[in-house]
């Protein structure tokens, strides 16, 4: 979403490398350009100028030292302004109750169902026992949407199909959480529009009925300072806690996920990055400052590579490595668990040094999965034994035909695999097992 900003930004304190120092001539041409690029993104012309004033006037400041680079400097600056601008720290939810209650609120199209899920799974995998609440009584099918999330993430759904009482809903499935021992309730409620009263007095019944451990305004990022306008009429009569950014995969400016907080006075908790379950990610300022600024996020990656990986594993992928003995078995396996951590071109950019890189990079989410197509043509010795292939027209021809994959390629792919063997056996040599204590860690 931040690619043309981070660009842009670049562009702007390109003004300043090279230069031996900074001056009020110098710093006005940057920061104007850093206004620019921010009031391009979408952020409110407002915000952007006093972001760019505090940079102008630290830069100028006293505190400035020589010894470093004025591109360094300026840089490091906007860091800090994107960073307060975002709300400066991780916000925590509050889980206090028995059970606990989330309540999600947000217009129409926001992609409340699906955000209540990934939040369901994410404290699933916390060890907590959620339940989750169908008080979408007006969309159609809007309660058997919520139930095939809840199958898909293995989390219980309370629905009333027939009662078209949201408050009476809501306070019944609390019921049957306390009855279960669930320890979380998760409410989806109703889009709506800020304009119709009636909805938004419901969703404020709600609130002053329930009195929810946490509110949530759900907001499509995609709408841009749309967003940043809706979520203070929502915070007008709902007062909410705390704000979730969906679709922040999208190709949009992103000017509401660097306003929204300064406008409303309210943290930013949650974002949605992709469409998958697992594409939840806890929105931490600094982390989302250093990522637009093409300085990578490495914290998150590790974050994530955890989640998906253990020591175990780790040491056993590692041994195989060094003996170069990695099989179709180990990619599958690989290839799998780095699906579940995001998008390729997202991990890249969280590796400091290669924003710019994947931005100007076409990075084909897809690269693997003709050699993904072949693994599962392989019979199971195959794959364990990649060695049978080599140089076997038999096997490879049945692989091509069951595969639908041209013999050419199967060849061409069998040697991609055997080159990729031998280089990682390299770098195992090289280092590996060191790098991946430091992941575990």
């Amino acid at each position: 979403m931040f690619e043309n900003l981070s660009q842009n930004l670049e562009k702007a304190l390109q003004t300043l490398k090279g230069r031996g120092r900074i001056t009020e001539i110098n710093i006005a041409a940057t920061v104007k350009e850093i206004r620019r690029a921010l009031v391009k993104a979408d952020v409110h012309y407002k915000v952007a100028k006093q972001v760019t004033d505090t940079v102008k006037a630290k830069a100028l400041g006293k505190d400035v030292l020589t010894a470093i680079a004025p591109g360094q400097l300026v840089t490091n600056l906007v860091q800090e302004g994107l960073t307060a601008l975002m709300g400066s720290q991780k916000a925590e939810v509050n889980l206090a109750g028995n059970p606990a209650i989330i309540l999600m609120a947000g217009l129409q199209g926001s992609g409340k169902p699906t955000f209540s899920g990934k939040l369901a799974a994410y404290y699933k995998k916390q060890g907590k026992s959620v339940l989750l609440v169908a008080c979408d009584i007006y969309r159609p099918a809007a309660i058997s949407q919520l139930q095939v999330v809840g199958e898909q993430i293995g989390v219980a759904v309370y629905a009333d199909p027939e009662n078209k009482n949201a408050l009476d809903i809501a306070q019944k499935g609390i019921q049957y959480a306390q009855t279960h021992h669930h320890q979380l309730v998760i409410i989806d409620t109703a889009g709506r529009l800020a304009v119709d009263e009636a909805m938004m007095q419901e969703i404020a019944d709600l609130k002053a009925s329930l009195h929810p451990s946490e509110t949530l305004f759900v907001v499509d990022a995609m709408t841009g300072q749309d967003a940043v306008n809706t979520a203070q009429t929502f915070n007008e009569r709902l007062d909410f806690d705390g704000v979730v950014l969906t679709k922040l995969d999208g190709d949009a400016r992103g000017g509401s996920a660097l306003s929204i907080r300064n406008v409303v006075d309210k943290p930013i908790k949650f974002i949605g990055t992709g469409e998958k379950m697992t594409d939840l990610d806890v929105f931490h300022p600094d982390r989302m400052a250093s990522r637009i600024l093409g300085m990578g996020d490495v914290v998150s990656l590790v974050e994530r590579a955890q989640q998906v990986y253990d020591e175990a594993e780790a040491r056993k992928l590692e041994s195989k490595l060094r003996k170069n003995q990695l099989d179709f078995n180990d990619f599958l396996q690989h290839l799998q668990q780095v699906k579940r951590m995001g998008s390729f071109k997202d991990l890249l950019g969280m590796i400091p040094g290669m924003g710019k890189m994947v931005q100007e990079a076409d990075v084909d989410e897809n690269a693997l999965m003709p050699l993904e197509t072949l693994v599962y043509a392989m019979t199971p010795q195959e794959r364990s034994r990649p060695e049978l292939l080599n140089k076997n027209k038999s096997r490879c021809a049945r692989i091509a035909k069951g595969s639908g994959i041209p013999l050419a390629e199967v060849n061409s792919q069998l040697k991609q695999f055997d080159k990729m063997r031998k280089t990682m056996q390299k770098l195992s040599k090289g280092g590996m097992q060191q790098a991946l204590q430091r992941l575990m860690d």
